[in-house]
């Protein structure tokens, strides 16, 4: 199954506990989406369509009564009573099936193409909750720091080496990275709502998120050759091979139609005669046969079956640009976010140095306060920097597996 490759593809990138949590949102989402659900009857509807196409035409019966009963020899007809079938021509019952089956078939893709859009939407939406998580986490790390660079900056402010000021700031900025930190808390309510309800379940119910995403050491192969058996391209497909099917049913709906019945007419006796057809019924088996001669309607929908395919075809050509596009774009910003990845990882490296630096500075009795929320500021940077380019990575990866799995 392709959702397989996609949780194959998760396992080798960080690890089983959180490929396995995906996993099942993912098996939750594809048993509860409602979309899904609307294509899958949708799919059924088409196909039940066969069955309705493939009956004859409705026998037809009549009964009439002779309101002046016409006298013949044998006697006064009092009532007729009639009955018809028509049959199509051979063939044409199994060329109606094969339309309604192709147009199914072509159903059957978009149930395909939900489930592969609802796999990388639950995907991002998971992804987006771990970059807000991961967030939450280093702030509260960042406050506590900027805590206890407070309480050195008060404990200075005692001995003649800090300002009130100093304090100040730092108190200043601990309140900026809370604002941030409730923010995001709000942020991620919205998110995880989003993600309940592409399963179906309450919007309060909490996801488990993976404690910490690590950047691959190097990227899977992509074959970009896939992207040709893309379901929303194989629709167009199967969109063309019904209007196949449609003409060939065009052609059968041209051959004629015949039919066959009986009529019976009761007659009565004649009293003042006696012969030995006297009041004798008359039973009269009936064959037609209806032709249409006046075929421009069967020459008309030739042509627009024609002009049908090469606009599918012109469709299809642009959604292949499309997704061409896309995928190229998924490739470059997946590099892009790696590149993002080293560089937040060197800089951060160097400002903890930074910060080393400083803090050795406040055992020889001095400590610039500006310089130390200057490296704060500078290292909460680069660790979200380093979080939104996980996050970035993950969700492309997600747009090409969409793409060519």
């Amino acid at each position: 199954m392709k959702r397989a490759i996609i949780v194959i593809i998760v396992l080798l990138v960080y690890g089983v506990s959180g490929a396995q949590e995906l996993e099942r949102l993912i098996a939750e989402g594809l048993s509860n989406n409602p979309e899904i659900q609307q294509f899958e009857m949708q799919y059924r509807i088409a196909s039940e369509k066969v069955n309705e196409v493939s009956t004859i035409p409705n026998t037809e019966f009549g009964v009439g009564y002779f309101v002046s009963e016409p006298e013949t020899r044998t006697g006064a007809q009092r009532f007729k009573v009639s009955a018809k079938q028509m049959l199509p021509w051979f063939g044409q019952l199994t060329a109606r099936e094969h339309y309604v089956t192709a147009l199914a078939e072509a159903r059957y893709e978009d149930i395909v193409i939900a489930k592969r859009k609802l796999v990388a939407s639950i995907s991002q939406s998971y992804y987006y909750l771990y970059e807000n998580k991961r967030k939450q986490e280093v702030l509260t790390e960042n406050i506590a720091l900027l805590k206890t660079y407070e309480t050195l900056a008060l404990t200075s402010v005692e001995v003649d080496q800090a300002s009130a000021v100093d304090v100040l700031r730092l108190q200043m900025r601990q309140n900026e990275l809370e604002q941030l930190k409730q923010v995001l808390m709000q942020q991620y309510l919205a998110e995880q709502t989003l993600l309940n309800k592409l399963l179906s379940r309450d919007k309060d119910i909490a996801v488990t998120i993976i404690q910490e995403l690590q950047m691959p050491s190097e990227d899977f192969d992509v074959d970009t050759d896939q992207l040709t058996l893309h379901p929303e391209l194989i629709k167009y497909d199967k969109l063309y091979q019904s209007i196949e099917q449609s003409e060939l049913l065009n052609r059968k709906d041209r051959s004629p139609m015949f039919g066959f019945g009986l009529d019976y007419i009761n007659v009565e006796k004649r009293p003042d005669l006696t012969f030995s057809d006297n009041g004798k019924d008359i039973v009269m088996p009936m064959l037609s046969v209806s032709i249409p001669i006046f075929n421009k309607k069967y020459r008309s929908v030739t042509k627009q079956n024609a002009l049908e395919q090469h606009k599918i075809n012109y469709q299809k050509q642009d959604r292949l640009n499309r997704l061409e596009t896309l995928l190229d774009k998924a490739l470059k910003a997946r590099i892009s976010a790696r590149i993002s990845h080293t560089t937040a990882t060197k800089n951060l490296k160097q400002a903890k140095d930074a910060e080393d630096i400083l803090l050795s500075r406040y055992e020889t009795g001095g400590i610039d306060f500006n310089d130390v929320l200057d490296i704060q500021e500078l290292q909460l940077k680069f660790q979200l920097n380093q979080i939104e380019a996980i996050k970035a990575y993950y969700v492309q990866t997600s747009i090409i597996n969409y793409l060519i799995q």
